[in-house]
């Protein structure tokens, strides 16, 4: 009897000294991840770290290891590499009815949706019916408006620390007129349809809502396609990330883009990998809109991207969603 009571003590004591073991090692290598992803050999991880983390809520950690000089360096750096290049990807129609089409899009590093609605007309901007005390879910606002589909909208700040998406940035317009207007009459980056449905990206005022007769429009940056050209942005700056993105084609079919990602399946997807699929798909106007936790897309009631946020859908201020026929 004293032996197996012997034994089971070594056994326990085996296993206690195992997972203090396995439990020292998981927290030095939470301790050392970012000195190796920031200060190691990995150029190429460096860069994916710091393009991301730029772009998250929280850029204050790559500035935490590395200076504003070193930081400049890699985006330069990341953005000769990428000035030329062209991410392939692949398109597979998965749903079509009623004047919309969605496809499945697959590139090197990324899985997305992609819907396509021929009237621009069908496309209005949501707004959280609880303006400054609490944001929407993406589903809310299919829901309250009877929308058949929506994609998150423009950017919110967060005056009062509550992260629940109460306070829309910049501009907001809905049907005509500014709902709301954090900056004043100073110029802000708008993602805009006017009346006939044609979109709208880049600068303008407050005062230029009424000129440029703009019917609806969510605060974002930055435009990938300005009059069929290529739009001003870094990809070092931007990196790599789950993306939500509106454009539009030369017929005025509205493009919605939602790229997965910090996923195993999809890492995310650069600026320069929306310009390359709203080009594809022979669009002449396109911007991107918040993305990170934010990126989603609806149809039918149903989230239809895979979403980053283990909490299910983020609180916001704005959407744009597709009404029926």
């Amino acid at each position: 009897m004293k032996k197996r009571k012997k034994t089971k003590k070594k056994k326990r004591f085996k296993f206690k000294r195992l997972f203090v073991f396995i439990f020292f090692n998981m927290i030095l290598t939470l301790i050392l991840a970012p000195f190796i992803i920031f200060w190691g050999p990995f150029d190429a991880i460096q860069t994916l770290a710091v393009g991301s983390v730029l772009t998250s809520m929280h850029p204050q950690v790559a500035k935490a290891f590395l200076s504003d000089e070193q930081i400049s360096e890699i985006v330069k750096k990341y953005n000769n590499a990428n000035s030329t290049s062209h991410t392939p990807f692949q398109r597979t129609e998965s749903e079509a009815s009623a004047g919309i089409t969605i496809e499945d899009i697959t590139g090197p590093s990324f899985k997305g949706k992609v819907m396509l609605i021929k009237n621009p007309k069908r496309v209005k901007v949501a707004v959280t019916k609880e303006l400054e005390v609490t944001g929407e879910r993406v589903s809310d606002f299919v829901k309250d408006t009877g929308a058949v589909a929506g994609i998150n909208g423009g950017g919110f700040y967060d005056p009062k620390g509550t992260g629940n998406g109460a306070f829309p940035d910049g501009l907001t317009v809905h049907n005509g007129e500014i709902v709301h207007n954090n900056i004043g009459n100073k110029s802000t980056d708008i993602v805009a349809l006017d009346k006939d449905g044609n979109l709208f990206v880049g600068q303008i005022t407050a005062d230029d809502v009424k000129k440029k007769n703009i019917y609806e429009a969510v605060s974002f940056w930055p435009a990938l396609i300005k009059d069929g050209k290529r739009g001003k942005f870094d990809d070092g700056l931007w990196g790599v990330a789950p993306r939500s993105a509106i454009g539009q084609k030369a017929d005025g079919t509205i493009i919605f883009v939602v790229i997965d990602g910090r996923q195993l399946s999809s890492l995310g997807a650069k600026m320069s990998d929306l310009y390359n699929i709203f080009m594809d798909y022979g669009a002449v106007t396109a911007a991107n809109l918040d993305g990170g936790s934010s990126s989603e897309l609806i149809y039918n009631g149903k989230v239809i991207n895979k979403l980053w946020n283990i909490f299910g859908e983020r609180y916001l201020p704005t959407a744009f969603v597709v009404q029926p026929e």
